[in-house]
């Protein structure tokens, strides 16, 4: 390892233990090692490379499907799709856990947002299967590891990313069908649970409804699935970009929930407004730093180094993927989604490419691995929201949640070695390069 590279992830680690924010971990472990190159000025150089990094027509659509994300989680839609769930589930033997699978797929598919659909979907299903008899951190720990399907299941922000960081080599449009089929894999594996535990546990006797009322929960949901439809649609009829969707999808779910659902009030939206610039500043933060250091990686030539190390070891694609997917469970346990993406793409890309993988199947094998990260500590976003919206302890509701990691580890390694469910949508309709 050279001196600036060992400067680069000693400063990094450092600042890390320490709880800094990753983004400033990222821009000052950069600077470090640029100073320790003694080649360039050190800060003109990173500022130049955040500047970089964060100058791309396509990251338009952060913003757009956050602030899209926002008015469908304050605007109703939770309710009413909980509702068209439990038409089509809660009839079954704990259904109400299936209902909030359903749900947070769903809703997360619209919001694009884990952690939107852990406040909006946890908030009401929790109380709710709490009041029904349902265990109180089985009920959490179904909530949080439901809601990570939502990045699967398109239009996500972090395949936004994914696909920035691959340098254009995967378009947003493949990517986002890459996620369909493997998000509902994850979705159907993680019912399979909650039904077991639920019939071993006697949980819920299960609900009936009659014809008219699943007809009216489905009336009520349309406009809310509509959303997927539209924006989906249009990118695949070329009607309008990736970036150009996520106005659209700001536009329909303004409509939606101020003018028809009426549940966002006017004097809400500047607030909203506030929120939407928050969240997306903190991203491009992330983006542009991690630009910066992935910049420094390539220039001592990090990840060719890595991919030779691994390569060493064994050429068994087999074995390598499982490895690869361990590192990565690993670094999902204290690293954010978004750096994370930033940081491990360029250095794991080139190995999976080397071995003849898809770099579309290797985005979703990614994402998966990361999703698993949210749902344990030490920085499991949605672990602690859930939680505290719960109101249990991580101690208390991670038991719990074990057969759940278990399944979604089975669906990432039955995604991770049969690369059809990724790639049959985005070749089916055209979109692999």
């Amino acid at each position: 390892m050279t001196t600036p590279i060992l400067v680069l992830v000693t400063v990094f680690v450092i600042l890390l233990v320490l709880n800094v924010p990753v983004a400033f971990c990222m821009g000052l472990a950069a600077t470090s090692a640029l100073l320790a190159m003694g080649k360039v000025p050190a800060f003109t150089a990173v500022a130049h490379q955040v500047a970089i990094g964060i100058d791309s027509f396509s990251l338009l659509a952060i913003p757009f499907f956050i602030l899209s994300g926002l008015f469908m989680g304050h605007g109703g839609i939770a309710r009413r799709l909980i509702d068209f769930a439990n038409v089509l589930v809660g009839r079954i033997k704990g259904g109400l856990a299936l209902v909030n699978i359903l749900t947070c797929m769903l809703f997360g598919a619209i919001s694009g947002s884990a952690t939107a659909a852990v406040s909006s979907v946890g908030g009401f299903m929790i109380p709710m299967m709490n009041r029904m008899g349902y265990e109180r951190n089985f009920n959490a720990a179904v909530t949080v590891t439901a809601a990570t399907t939502g990045l699967l299941i398109p239009p996500s922000n972090v395949m936004i990313v994914y696909s920035l960081a691959t340098g254009g080599m995967v378009s947003i449009a493949a990517i986002f069908m890459a996620g369909v089929l493997p998000g509902i894999l994850v979705g159907l594996c993680l019912m399979l649970v909650a039904a077991v535990i639920s019939i071993k546990n006697k949980y819920g006797k299960g609900q009936a409804f009659t014809l008219s009322e699943g007809i009216v929960a489905f009336l009520r949901a349309i406009p809310a699935l509509l959303l997927g439809v539209i924006v989906l649609g249009g990118i695949l009829l070329g009607f309008f970009t990736a970036t150009e969707a996520s106005a659209v999808a700001v536009l329909y779910s303004f409509i939606l929930a101020v003018l028809f659902y009426k549940e966002v009030k006017v004097s809400q939206i500047p607030g909203l407004l506030l929120q939407c610039g928050v969240m997306t500043s903190v991203v491009f933060l992330l983006i542009g730093t991690s630009m910066a250091m992935s910049w420094v990686m390539a220039a001592e030539g990090v990840p060719q180094q890595i991919s030779n190390a691994i390569l060493s070891i064994t050429s068994s694609k087999v074995t390598i993927l499982l490895a690869v997917n361990a590192i990565l469970l690993a670094v999902g346990t204290f690293m954010d989604m978004t750096p994370a993406v930033l940081i491990f793409t360029p250095i794991f890309l080139p190995i999976a490419t080397g071995l003849g993988i898809n770099p579309v199947h290797f985005g979703i094998i990614l994402i998966m691995n990361l999703c698993i990260g949210l749902c344990t500590p030490p920085v499991g976003t949605c672990l602690f929201l859930g939680c505290s919206i719960a109101q249990t302890t991580v101690a208390r509701i991670l038991p719990k949640c074990i057969p759940f990691f278990v399944a979604m580890i089975v669906a990432l390694l039955i995604c991770t070695y049969v690369p059809w469910l990724s790639l049959w949508l985005p070749s089916v309709l055209g979109l692999l390069k």
